[in-house]
Parts: structure tokens; C-alpha cells; sequence
């Protein structure tokens, strides 16, 4: 790319809609703030409804905020139009010329910026072997797949080299094999431009997958946000733990919590865990539990009783439950462990670092 990737900084941004049945108005982000460095990769994730999409157009210009300000770099930019701002959108739905062929629609934005016709020609060309369509440049748009009209897509935000590349969920058309091969492509030509990107999904495995940092927003506001790795491992709610993969809860009460650590009675059985906050003996919480930290054997700290085993190939699937509480276990590589029918009564037991209590 010939220009450096820029930063976005998002200073207590805020975005009121009016209810059409109540007429009211509703805070659809409120008081939003983030720094994205220059070159990062982060994802804006929640459920629907959450105002990750109306934080990404507040960026790209297609929404104003009501309130704060929203900086490219040193410039703040609340008053300046979509073209006018140094940012390029893919979109969900690609938004490709049907009328135009692969090069067209690639060229577009050059043109609309009256770059030489030569330029063009050799931008439009190296940008195109970027994204493996080189030789399709004549090709209708009805002619391609939907992983390549997903390329031409990127080729064209990517052509006009914007300081942040912006993407509206552009993969949830594509069939799931589809989806993994092309979150997995952008991801590589991200990191080879080093160019900054704001990535919006609902699908934590392509968030997970493809994110520097990931944040997690519900109703308006981030809930969380840090490496996928912090996420996973140390989410800072029950709500961030159960939207993150899948996990298990059990509830449990600290027995004691000191230089040696932190240990939990879960349903009469003492287990070692960590957290982030500050507890004492006599305090209640939520152990998080991943179902692939936890090891079922004859032997163990927490006794349970099987309620479901499934083979499934490269892992033994487990519901037990602990008490009245059904817990999930993805035991991994099965082949010479024992495995446990319905009926039986098994232990658990996990490595300290993997309960992680609320």
C-alpha cells in the first residue's frame, strides 16, 4: 500500500434512534469509546441489536453521532462525507455493478478520484493478483462464485489504498467452508498491507479467528474487550463467557482465597481457581468451565453422574451433572482413556488455570 494504515480513536460516541411505536428515544451505542492502533485487526461482536453495525457506519460516515467525536488519525471527522474520509466498506451484500464487469467495478472508486487511465490499469492489476483473480477482469459479475464476487468486493476497497478497510459482515452469504477459506484470506492480505481494519460479525469462531482484539458489546455499550485468548479465558461476565464458544457454570462459594490461591467449594468438593477479582472466604460466584478443560476419570475433585455420552471421532461428549447442574465435556482423543455409559459416576477435575470464577 503506498500510504500508512491510520488509527481510529472513538471519543464517547453515542447514537439515539426514535422508537416508531413509543416514540422515545433509545441509546442504540451510548458512550462509546476505543483506540484502534495503525495496521490493527479488531472485530466489533454481539448479538443483533447490540450497535456494532451502527458504530462501524458512524465510522465509515453513513451515521452521525449524536454525540462525541470520531478521529482518522489526528482528524476528527464527524463532518466529513463517506467519500471524503480516508476509509473504504466491504459489505454484506458485496454491492457489486451488475451492469459492470470485474475491472469496472474494481475501477470505480479510481476513476470517481480521476486517477490516470494508465494508473488505473496497474493498480487495478496488482490489486487483483492480490486477492488470486488475475485473468477474471473481463468476467460479469453473474459470471463469478460468491467467494470470487467476495474478492472483487475486497479488490475494490482495496484499490483506492484507504487508511482503514471497513467490513459489514461480508462473509455471512457464503456456505461454511466457504466462510473459513475467505476469513482466512482476508486475514493474510490484512496482516501483508498492515492496513487497519474494523471487522463487524455476529460469528464468534470468525471473530476469534481473525481479530488482533475483539470487542464485545451488548445493548449500546462494551461489555469487554481484549486479545481472544483474554476473552476466552477471562471474560468479564457470565453474558461475555456464554456469547464466547461454549461454557459451563457452577455455581460455587470461596473457602478460603490467599497467597496460595483461591479455593472453591462447588457442591461439597474443593477445587482450586483463579479470578480477577478480589474475593474472601464466604463469597458467592460462577465458576466458568470450558467443556475441553475438564477431565472426566474413576478419579477426580468434583464426583457427577453421566447423563449422555456421544463418540464424536476426535473427542468423547459428555453431559454429566454436578448436583442439579448439567455440565458439558468435550473429552479429547478418546482412544485410551475409559469412556463412561449413562448411569455412571465419574469425577472431574481441570487445572487451576481453567476455572476461572465470576
Amino acid at each position: 500500500m503506498a500510504k500508512e494504515p491510520k488509527g481510529v480513536r472513538l471519543d464517547h460516541i453515542s447514537k439515539i434512534y426514535q422508537d416508531p411505536k413509543t416514540h422515545e428515544d433509545f441509546y442504540a451505542v451510548k458512550d462509546v469509546s476505543l483506540d484502534i492502533a495503525p495496521g490493527e485487526f479488531i472485530t466489533l461482536l454481539g448479538p443483533s441489536g447490540c450497535g456494532k453495525t451502527t458504530t462501524l457506519r458512524m465510522v465509515a460516515g453513513f451515521e452521525s453521532p449524536d454525540e462525541g467525536e470520531i478521529y482518522l488519525g489526528r482528524d476528527a471527522i464527524n463532518e466529513l462525507t463517506p467519500n471524503k474520509r480516508d476509509t473504504a466498506m466491504v459489505f454484506q451484500s458485496y454491492a457489486l455493478f451488475p451492469h459492470m464487469n470485474v475491472f469496472e467495478n474494481v475501477a470505480y472508486g479510481l476513476k470517481l478520484r480521476k486517477v490516470p487511465a494508465g494508473e488505473i490499469k496497474d493498480r487495478v492489476a496488482k490489486i487483483l493478483n492480490l486477492v488470486e483473480l488475475s485473468g477474471m477482469d473481463l468476467r460479469m459479475t453473474n459470471q463469478l462464485s460468491g467467494g470470487q464476487q467476495q474478492r472483487v468486493a475486497l479488490a475494490r476497497a482495496l484499490v483506492v489504498e484507504p487508511g482503514v478497510l471497513l467490513f459489514d459482515e461480508p462473509l455471512s452469504n457464503l456456505d461454511a467452508k466457504l466462510r473459513v477459506q475467505m476469513r482466512t484470506e482476508i486475514r493474510k492480505i490484512q496482516q501483508r498491507l498492515g492496513i487497519t481494519a474494523i471487522y463487524v460479525t455476529h460469528d464468534q469462531s470468525e471473530a476469534m479467528s481473525i481479530s488482533d482484539r475483539i470487542i464485545i458489546m451488548r445493548k449500546g455499550v462494551i461489555e469487554q474487550q481484549g486479545s481472544p485468548k483474554e476473552i476466552y479465558y477471562h471474560p468479564v461476565n457470565e453474558f461475555v463467557a456464554d456469547f464466547i464458544g461454549e461454557c459451563n457454570f457452577l455455581e460455587a462459594k470461596v473457602a478460603s482465597a490467599d497467597g496460595n490461591g483461591i479455593v472453591a467449594d462447588v457442591n461439597g468438593s474443593r477445587v482450586q481457581v483463579v479470578s480477577d477479582r478480589q474475593v474472601k472466604p464466604g463469597d458467592s460466584g460462577k465458576i466458568v468451565l470450558r467443556p475441553e478443560a475438564i477431565r472426566i476419570d474413576r478419579q477426580g475433585s468434583i464426583p457427577c453422574r453421566v447423563e449422555l455420552s456421544c463418540f464424536m471421532g476426535s473427542y468423547q461428549y459428555y453431559h454429566v451433572t454436578v448436583g442439579n447442574t448439567l455440565v458439558k465435556i468435550n473429552d479429547n482423543c478418546p482412544v485410551n482413556k475409559p469412556v463412561f455409559d449413562v448411569g455412571d459416576t465419574a469425577y472431574l477435575s481441570f487445572d487451576k488455570e481453567c476455572g476461572h470464577l465470576l
